[in-house]
């Protein structure tokens, strides 16, 4: 078969790929927009599908526009940067209320989607390769899509622009001081990855430099001339990761230079974030999704509420000042402690907060309202029928992956009645979409 073929985009994969049909073969296409045409070179192919690339576009989308990162469609970070941003919240929309509809039987009508004034320059947190390209030269950037190729980068558009200086000198250090950047092909080097965090309200910024080990030449003068040409960097963190793996970070951590975390304020409440600790990478459409949250939440100065899966506490101690009593529970220790710091941090004396299964922990006390925000696998069984057995009459679930929010309400609305969907755009230019569904005790 020729490997160039001719072919229309009629929709998108779950991750933003392009998807065009030739009689009984799906090709996924990313970049290509829907109603596109275009000839499409195929790169392999699998059982029941190929994949291919965009050789030239033969008829375009109006709603196609210029990407302000050249990377754009080489980097998987991105997938729909060429993509008018009105026609990225449709496209959203629609996905989501398909996807619920399909997976859990959900006819109810999504409320909003509520999108970015200026969707650039947003996130607060980047994690960052170090790696050598064909030609030797050290380089840092982000992955080719589905690879480990680092395309490298002056500057990303969805990033905060603190990152660039930061990044920009750390690698002139390296190239002066002769420090080596990790080769995972040959599995020598030093530096592997740095991680940035900013606060958006504290201008405070954190970097965590991962390296194989943690004694290397020149590193003492490495601290001293970063903090010295970047002085927004109030902490400096060393993360040993001396493991062949595609896992970031280490178990082994060292303080080099500040406190060994930052602050950051969120809905006036004032939080720690320590380098391994879960904090929304948007801090603007975080404080659209809480405030929606608590909103639908209904809450009342007589309630009792449980934070599951808290973390560092962000839900519960923003929420502490509407109610009597707020309970968090987290499975991960360094995450409680952070959290247990927060309730001292703010002055909140009606939290409390354990390290735990919140599925052991919500049948043991009667809430008047439960939030629920796990992570993108979204909630267990063994959760789901704690849920369902603890006769709340409230419950708040905030999910970052809709088809696993389908599933888990497709046996919450059981016993629940959906209340109200709402979708906010955290990751705009992405196919991500964070989803805020309020649910009632049917009588």
């Amino acid at each position: 078969m020729n490997n160039i073929i001719t072919g229309k985009c009629v929709d998108y994969t779950f991750d933003g790929q392009g998807i065009v049909k030739i009689k009984d073969r799906v090709i996924f296409v990313p970049a290509l927009l829907k109603d596109e045409e275009a000839e499409i070179e195929i790169l392999y192919r699998k059982k029941g599908f190929d994949v291919g690339k965009i050789k030239k576009i033969l008829k375009f989308s109006d709603k196609r526009i210029t990407p302000k990162c050249p990377c754009a469609t080489a980097c998987g970070g991105c997938s729909f940067q060429n993509l008018d941003y009105q026609e990225q919240l449709k496209l959203k929309f629609n996905y989501a209320k398909e996807t619920l509809k399909r997976i859990g039987g959900i006819d109810k009508k999504i409320s909003d989607i509520h999108g970015m004034n200026e969707p650039y320059y947003y996130r607060n947190k980047i994690q960052v390769p170090f790696g050598y390209d064909k030609q030797n030269r050290l380089v840092y950037g982000f992955y080719k899509f589905k690879t480990h190729d680092i395309i490298p980068i002056k500057e990303c558009v969805i990033e905060d622009k603190v990152h660039v200086e930061i990044l920009k000198t750390i690698k002139d250090l390296m190239l002066s001081m002769k420090i080596p950047a990790y080769n995972e092909d040959l599995n020598k080097g030093i530096i592997r990855h740095v991680l940035i965090r900013h606060g958006k309200v504290s201008k405070e910024t954190m970097v965590i430099i991962v390296v194989t080990t943690l004694k290397f030449n020149s590193k003492k003068n490495f601290v001293k001339e970063l903090i010295k040409k970047c002085p927004e960097v109030k902490t400096v963190v060393f993360n040993e990761n001396p493991r062949k793996t595609n896992v970031i970070l280490g178990n082994k951590e060292q303080i080099a230079y500040g406190r060994g975390f930052i602050f950051d304020t969120l809905l006036d409440t004032k939080f720690k974030i320590s380098p391994k600790s879960f904090y929304q990478v948007n801090h603007d459409q975080c404080e659209v999704l809480y405030s929606l949250a608590f909103k639908k939440a209904e809450l009342k100065k007589s309630d009792t509420i449980l934070d599951a899966y808290c973390g560092i506490g962000t839900i519960g101690l923003i929420a502490s000042k509407f109610v009597k009593e707020v309970d968090g529970v987290e499975i991960v220790n360094d995450a409680i402690k952070d959290a247990r710091e927060n309730i001292k941090l703010n002055n909140i004396t009606n939290g409390n907060y354990t390290c735990g299964d919140a599925k052991n922990y919500m049948l043991k006390k009667k809430y008047d309202v439960i939030f629920v925000d796990p992570p993108r696998k979204g909630l267990e069984p063994e959760f789901l029928n704690a849920l369902l057995k603890s006769g709340c009459k409230k419950i708040v679930y905030i999910s970052c992956d809709v088809a696993t929010l389908a599933r888990d309400l497709k046996l919450l609305k059981e016993k629940y009645s959906i209340d109200s969907i709402d979708l906010v755009d955290m990751f705009p230019h992405t196919f991500h979409v964070e989803t805020v569904c309020s649910l009632s005790l049917k009588k």
